[in-house]
This record gives structure tokens, C-alpha cells and sequence, in this order.
């Protein structure tokens, strides 16, 4: 759900102006009145903790909404997921688009729904698929109402960390990508505040999303003197909690069991054996705030931005190697046991009576045909060794037919796919960092051409003279032919078709070391090589990149590799 956090309300500076500000322009509230809406929720937390105190009931409530009730006829909400603090949140269904939504309510007077809704709008702005979208916020009948998406097949990471720690690999993939969502976040001025493990979701596709940017907040009146110190530390306690399935702190919380107590910040590898070494001191650099620790001399990461050029800059953690199933145990059958064609034993039949047979011919008549038959054996036989002779004695013909077998016509066998085991994005220095969106680099080859991954954003043609291409190496898993690449991008790109030497174990770090096989320019191009190469790796080199997003960004929808 692509909500932006208190950045509508409290927003860490980022020299451009931020898209909270554009939201709060296009909305009647101005930054001032934002400002002001955050301390009167100040006031009105205070006193709702004194209406506790003294027994007293707090004054506001949700609104008293059932199931089946629509807003603005259009969507229905069917189940309430959460009721608290005088706002509540639903399960709801956009009958106009036939989807599943979720809906944030709360009353029109509510001293919270003025920042709810320049947060909603603030988050709106932002556009990054890395968030789950706000589709919708609208003050209607006396009631403020936030639309944002569902995601079904989606599950909260409170839910994965209930099955035991991650893997490494899944612990990096996640503190990458978030630490990444958040610096994009921020960078528009926008935070999020209760960035905790239900706020963060994994796709099927194994990719994170992170819902609530500055609505959940808003909707809590939570505001931050330091929002990206806040930030960062929340990333360092989801890695903390995936590395060992334990809180970094001394209670327990969603669903976790916190540290034990008096014993201060333990590092994950403390606290849990085989946990991998670079990325307990990457949590630990997020989560202390005056430092790393005394044996470590590494400086602390205080902004996600910070925090997500540190894990840029360890070494990236392998997938764990597949494992297969073992075979069926072997099972002799009986031709293995050695009884095919043995005689079978038979039932015993009864005993048939002997009919003897009929007496020799005694007669002359039996004398003489008895000669007579062995006349005509001994012709045949004489007849037989002549001809056999005569072609023993015969001289060899000089002359040979030749024998001729039917042609049939030979095809060539169609081309096959090759299967894509992995990627990464090929961004190579001295030009590059090193480093282009590897977030979103399974889009480029995940069968749906609606999502792809793209590049950063140049502000001039030839990548604003920064640097001579981008692109990605694909991982074929083994040394494999290669006939041709099928591309897709949004928007005319060129392109060139790049393959490692064939006995390559492990993918070039520069751009010499790949052999140029084919170019081609247009938003749907094949490169195919004059010849079918043999390779294991095959670098996808983007050479110029269409005008899109107000400047020049390449977008790859699907990649298809043909053998």
C-alpha cells in the first residue's frame, strides 16, 4: 500500500522540494495547517490519556459502519480488520474495478483526519512500486476515507517470522530492498514511522512491499524529530528479528519474544549460532544510535540511505544451493530377479495313451520306392555341389550396382528456451556505483510483461554523460547455446547483446570482459549472433535510453533467451 508516512506531517529534509509539499499545494491544507493539525493530535492524545486515567471513556469513536455499506456507491466494505483509537480499517471491494481494496475510516471531525488525508495524498504522489499505492482519499458525508491496495498474495512478514529466521539470502534481499524503499521515500521527503513487521509484505515473486508510508502514522498522531534516524533504526530491528527470530529489545512484540532483560543490545550472532557474520553488523549499525559498538569500528548508519549503501557495499549473499529429493529406494522386479524366460512350472496333465506307430514297408513296392527316393537325393545333391562350384569358379563382376537409399528431408529443429536461473544488474565502475535498481531485476524476466525492472533516472541523453551504458547479466545456470535474446522495454531503446567466453565460471566484472554478438534499437527487438554462441552468462547492455519520467530511464519488461 503505497502510504507515505508522517512525511506528511514531519518531514526530513532533502534539499529538493519534497512531494509532500506538491500534495499539500494540490490539497487546500498547507504545510502550515499540517503543522498545526500534528500538535493539536499532540493535545489530544494528552487528554485522551487523562480521560483514561480518571476512568472516563475517550469521546471519539469509529464510525458505526457494517459490512456491506458502500462509499461514494462504489466501494463495499465487507470485513473490519482493525478498530482503534476512533478510526478503523476494512476489507473492502472497488465494485466499479471488480478488486479487492483496503479502506482507513474515521469521522470528519476526528483531530487526526486533516493529516490523514494531506499524508494519503502526500503518499499518493509517490508512484513507487516498492509501496503499496493510496488509490483514493475523499472527505464525504461527514467521514474521511483512505483507498489503498490489497495484495492477496502477498503475506506480512509477522506471519513468515512465526515460522523460524530467515535464510541469509532472504535477510539480505529484505533489509536490501527496504533500506532502498525508504532512501526513495525520504529523498521526497516522505517517512514512515511504524515501519514494523506487519507493515512490510513478500510478494510471491519473493519481492517486498511496504504499506502505511506516512498514513499509518498520521492515523496514530506518531510525529519524529529525527523521521530517517526512526526509519533506520525500525530496518535495523526487521533484520535483527529475520537473523534470529527474536525482538531487539527487552519486550516482546509481534509475536516475537524480546531479549532477555538487563543485558543490553546483544549482537544477532550473540544471540543465535550460524547467523552470517556481515549482515549481524549491519544490523547492529542501524540499530545503535551513538555508534557501532566498542569492538567495532564501523560507523553507524543513520539514514536508510546510509544503511542501503552499506549493504550495496558487502559482498551479496548467495541463494542457498536447490535441493532435490533423493530417489525411490530400488525395487527388483521379477525379469531382474533372472525368471524372464525360465519354463514355468505347468500342472502335471494326465497321462495319454501311446499310438504305435504303423509297420515299415516290407513289401518289393516299399523295396523299390525306398531306392527310388534315394536316387532323387542323391541328383539333388549332385545338382546343388555343381552350382555351387560354378559360382565359387565364376570371375567377380568389375561392376557394381549401386545401391541407393531414399533422401529425406532435414530440418532444422526450431529454437528452445533457455530457462534464466538468476540475474544482476551490471553497473560497473569506474563509470557506475556498481549498483541499478537489483531490487526490481526478477521483473525483467518473470513472464508478466505489466512489471519490469528499470534504471535510474538520467536528467540528459548519452545517461547525462555519466557514464557509456547499463545493464544486466543473466545467469543461465550452465554453459548453454544461445540463438537469439528477445526483448521488451517501454519505449524505443538500444541495445546490445553481450555473451561471456564459454568456459567462464563466474560472470566478468568489467565490460571487456563480454564479447559484443548483436545491437538493435525499438521497443520490441531479437539480437541474434551471426553464429550461435556458447556461453553461461549474457550481458544485456543498455546503450540509450528513451525520454520517460522527466528524464531518461530504461524499462525492461521480459527477456526472452532462445538456445
Amino acid at each position: 500500500m503505497a502510504e507515505r508516512s508522517t512525511a506528511a506531517v514531519d518531514v526530513a529534509d532533502s534539499g529538493d522540494e519534497p512531494l509532500t509539499a506538491k500534495a499539500d499545494k494540490a490539497a487546500t491544507d498547507g504545510v502550515a495547517t499540517t503543522q498545526k493539525m500534528a500538535e493539536k493530535t499532540a493535545e489530544a492524545t494528552g487528554s485522551k490519556a487523562v480521560e483514561r486515567q480518571s476512568g472516563e471513556q475517550p469521546s471519539i469513536t469509529a464510525p458505526e459502519l457494517h459490512s456491506g455499506h458502500k462509499l461514494a456507491r462504489r466501494y463495499r466494505l465487507e470485513e473490519c480488520v482493525t478498530r482503534l483509537d476512533g478510526f478503523s480499517s476494512w476489507r473492502a471491494v472497488d465494485e466499479k474495478l471488480r478488486r479487492a481494496v483496503g479502506v482507513h475510516l474515521l469521522p470528519a471531525d476526528h483531530p487526526r483526519a486533516r493529516s490523514v488525508l494531506a499524508a494519503a495524498r502526500s503518499a499518493a504522489l509517490l508512484g513507487d512500486p516498492r509501496f503499496v499505492q493510496v488509490l483514493d482519499a475523499v472527505e464525504e458525508n461527514d467521514l474521511v476515507y483512505v483507498v489503498h491496495e490489497w495484495l492477496p498474495d502477498s503475506t506480512e512478514l509477522t506471519a513468515l517470522l512465526a515460522t523460524g529466521p530467515m535464510e541469509a539470502h532472504d535477510a539480505y534481499q529484505l533489509v536490501s530492498q527496504v533500506s532502498q524503499a525508504m532512501a526513495a521515500a525520504h529523498r521526497e521527503g516522505l517517512a514512515h514511522l511504524r515501519l514494523t513487521p506487519s507493515a512490510v509484505l513478500r510478494s510471491s515473486t519473493g519481492q517486498y512491499r511496504i504499506r502505511g508510508l506516512a498514513v499509518n502514522a498520521a492515523l496514530r498522531g506518531i510525529t519524529a524529530e529525527r523521521p530517517q534516524r526512526t526509519d533506520t533504526e525500525a530496518i535495523g530491528a526487521l533484520l535483527y528479528a529475520a537473523l534470529t527470530q527474536r525482538w531487539p529489545y527487552d519486550s516482546d512484540a509481534y509475536g516475537l519474544s524480546g531479549l532477555p532483560k538487563g543485558v543490553g543490545l546483544l549482537s544477532p550472532d550473540q544471540v543465535r549460532a550460524g547467523v552470517h557474520r556481515g549482515l549481524s553488523e549491519i544490523a547492529m549499525r542501524a540499530l545503535a544510535n551513538d555508534g557501532a559498538t566498542a569492538s567495532r569500528q564501523d560507523r553507524p548508519c543513520t539514514t536508510p540511505d546510509e544503511l542501503a549503501k552499506a549493504v550495496a557495499a558487502m559482498p551479496r549473499v548467495k541463494p542457498p544451493e536447490p535441493t532435490f529429493p533423493s530417489p525411490p529406494d530400488y525395487q527388483r522386479t521379477t525379469y531382474q530377479q533372472g525368471t524372464y524366460g525360465r519354463p514355468q512350472a505347468r500342472p502335471v496333465a494326465a497321462t495319454q495313451p501311446v499310438i504305435a506307430p504303423p509297420a515299415p514297408l516290407q513289401s518289393r513296392t516299399g523295396t523299390a520306392l525306398k531306392w527310388a527316393v534315394s536316387a532323387l537325393l542323391i541328383a539333388a545333391l549332385g545338382l546343388g555341389s555343381w552350382q555351387i562350384a560354378d559360382r565359387l569358379l565364376a570371375p567377380e563382376s568389375t561392376t557394381k550396382t549401386p545401391v541407393t537409399s531414399p533422401t529425406v528431408d532435414e530440418k532444422p529443429e526450431p529454437p528452445k528456451p533457455v530457462s534464466i536461473v538468476s540475474a544482476q544488474d551490471f553497473d560497473p565502475p569506474p563509470q557506475g556505483n556498481g549498483t541499478e535498481n537489483p531490487q526490481a531485476i526478477q521483473l525483467a524476466y518473470d513472464g508478466d510483461p505489466n512489471t519490469y525492472w528499470h534504471t535510474v533516472n538520467y536528467r540528459g541523453v548519452g545517461f547525462a554523460n555519466l557514464k557509456s551504458g547499463v545493464g544486466m547479466v543473466l545467469d543461465l545456470g550452465t554453459a548453454q547455446k544461445v540463438s537469439s535474446v528477445d526483448l521488451s522495454f517501454l519505449g524505443s531503446t538500444e541495445v546490445e547483446l553481450r555473451t561471456a567466453p564459454s568456459d567462464a565460471s563466474s560472470a566478468p566484472s568489467t565490460l571487456d570482459g563480454f564479447t559484443r554478438q548483436a545491437s538493435g534499437t525499438g521497443s520490441n527487438v531479437t539480437l541474434k549472433p551471426t553464429e550461435p554462441v556458447t556461453t553461461r552468462y549474457v550481458l544485456v547492455w543498455l546503450t540509450e535510453l528513451p525520454a520517460n519520467d522527466g528524464g531518461y530511464r530504461g524499462k525492461l519488461a521480459e527477456i526472452k533467451v532462445l538456445g
